[in-house]
């Protein structure tokens, strides 16, 4: 899903400073599909992508940021639909999100970028940024259904938006089974039901403060 958020390399312009980026970033995805979080450095980022160790420190600052920004870039790739209906766009998405987090060099790097933020302010921050702007995104196909009628006016999108997140983190980083088509089917229906029955309307929320969203 598409996103404004800018995590530690300050700008994204283009021509050489792009190609820098992808090429950290494709190297970062590449070390931790080989070691694993707990390996990853920033010398061996800076041997596998050719970009000077000295660069990295002073865009990223540490593999935590790294990491957060990779999971950034790559969240992108994950449409928001609109089918004109809520049912059929929560379960698209929770389609989507199924077939993103199902590829395992994926799910691994989710738990690298939670385990990063458990241990550093910096990854912490980048990793609420990135939910905090990419819920209320999410959460437009909410405001839509409320404005069609199909749900009560009072519905939270931040709250609908977390429900339908929820289960994938719970199964990846906890229950650590492999998400699926049934999860993504049943947690649709789910949400959709309790969403249309009033559970999210009214609801209070402050900053988004973990890895609960889509």
């Amino acid at each position: 899903m598409a996103t404004a958020h800018q995590a530690p390399g300050e700008t994204r312009p283009g021509g050489r400073t792009a190609r820098t980026r992808q090429a950290v970033l494709t190297a970062v995805f590449a070390e931790l599909d080989d070691g694993g979080f707990a390996s990853l450095t920033m010398e061996k980022v800076a041997q596998r992508s050719g970009i000077h160790v000295a660069t990295l420190y002073r865009r990223w600052r540490s593999v935590e940021g790294l990491v957060c920004e990779l999971l950034t870039d790559l969240s992108g790739s994950v449409p928001l639909p609109d089918n004109g209906n809520l049912p059929d766009d929560l379960r698209a998405l929770a389609h989507s999100i199924t077939a993103f987090y199902g590829e395992g060099r994926i799910s691994r790097l989710i738990e690298a970028v939670v385990s990063a933020a458990a241990r550093d302010p910096q990854a912490a921050a980048v990793l609420r940024s990135f939910f905090e702007e990419r819920l209320p995104l999410a959460g437009r196909m909410v405001e839509r259904a409320v404005e069609r009628g199909e749900l009560p006016p009072e519905t939270d999108p931040i709250e609908v938006m977390s429900a339908l997140g929820a289960p994938f983190y719970y199964r990846i980083l906890i229950a650590r089974r492999p998400v699926d088509a049934a999860l993504a089917d049943s947690t649709a229906t789910a949400v959709w039901a309790a969403a249309r029955a009033g559970a999210y309307a009214g609801t209070a929320h402050g900053p988004v403060d973990d890895a609960t969203g889509p």
